[in-house]
């Protein structure tokens, strides 16, 4: 339920509404207007290319190595984007926060960005999409990426001031998410109406248990 609504304070309660899909309540880090459906990547980890596996220790003898390593990042952050783009792939949804030259180049190559996922949204996305999050996979950039979720919309919504992100995905199970938009004119009211909410679906979920047994 706590990934299922959104609290708007300074609102009447009649201003409360549904809305298909689910909400996240942050801000694109890049967004890049794309029409009709769209495929979407989950991903854990930075996708800037590291310079060595964790426990290694990497040494610059000098400026001109360490401007090269510079470079190589740059590059291969770029041919990472460009990868991601010829297999079609318009939204990243990270569970960490990426770099500054990630957030650059998905501008330039078209893939918006959303970050700082919670664990939970990201299990709640997993659980609508059957996708698992993407590993990388190094210098090997031939595959097609199979691992991604099918978008119907993603784009822009402002609660009062908050600015958010509103997607619908296309589920694989029976479940289809709606996210409660909860209206009030402060925090106390919010909260006091998302526990009621709760509590009644809590209780509608025993009663029809008790009726399938």
């Amino acid at each position: 339920f706590a990934e299922l609504h959104a609290a708007v304070p300074g609102l009447p309660l009649a201003s409360s509404r549904v809305l298909p899909g689910i909400v996240l309540r942050r801000d694109f880090a890049a967004y890049c207007p794309a029409d009709g459906e769209l495929r979407a990547l989950l991903v854990t980890e930075p996708l800037r290319p590291a310079l060595t596996a964790p426990g290694v220790e990497f040494v610059v003898d000098s400026e001109g190595q360490y401007q090269a390593s510079l470079r190589w990042i740059t590059e291969r952050t770029e041919a990472l984007m460009k990868y991601l783009q010829s297999n079609n792939v318009k939204l990243l949804l990270s569970s960490v926060k990426q770099e500054e030259v990630v957030i650059f180049y998905a501008k330039l190559y078209g893939v918006s960005v959303v970050e700082c996922l919670s664990s939970e949204e990201m299990a709640l996305i997993s659980e609508i999409t059957g996708v698992s999050p993407y590993a990388p996979f190094g210098d090997n950039m031939d595959r097609e990426i199979t691992e991604t979720a099918v978008v119907t919309f993603c784009r822009p919504l402002l609660l009062v001031s908050k600015r958010c992100v509103h997607i619908d995905f296309t589920s694989v199970c029976a479940f289809q998410p709606h996210c409660l938009i909860l209206c009030g004119p402060v925090d106390g009211v919010n909260e006091q109406h998302a526990a009621a909410l709760q509590e009644a679906f809590t209780m509608l979920q025993q009663l029809f248990k008790t009726v399938d047994q």
